[in-house]
């Protein structure tokens, strides 16, 4: 099983530390399961459209999601962690 390599962008740091505790755990949660391809179904990974058609992301509830972007096959940049506002 290979796992995906994760980078943070200044944006998506700059979100993730005005998150209360609790929603930073799952977060975190978050990421690492999606680190394993094999969860990307279950997170509900997608692709984005309009002016973020390059980007992806996946859910971390039912209101929040986080955005990244591939770098290349094996690794991935956060962009930011939001409820449905991270498109805008």
């Amino acid at each position: 099983m290979t796992l995906l390599t994760v980078g943070y962008t200044p944006s998506f740091l700059k979100r993730y530390k005005k998150l209360e505790p609790a929603f930073k755990e799952a977060v975190k949660k978050k990421i690492e399961e999606f680190r394993d391809r094999e969860n990307h179904k279950k997170l509900d990974v997608h692709k984005l459209h309009g002016k973020y058609k390059d980007c992806h992301a996946f859910s971390i509830d039912y209101r929040n999601r986080v955005a990244f972007t591939y770098i290349d096959k094996n690794k991935v940049a956060l962009l930011g962690v939001s409820d449905h506002d991270i498109y805008k």
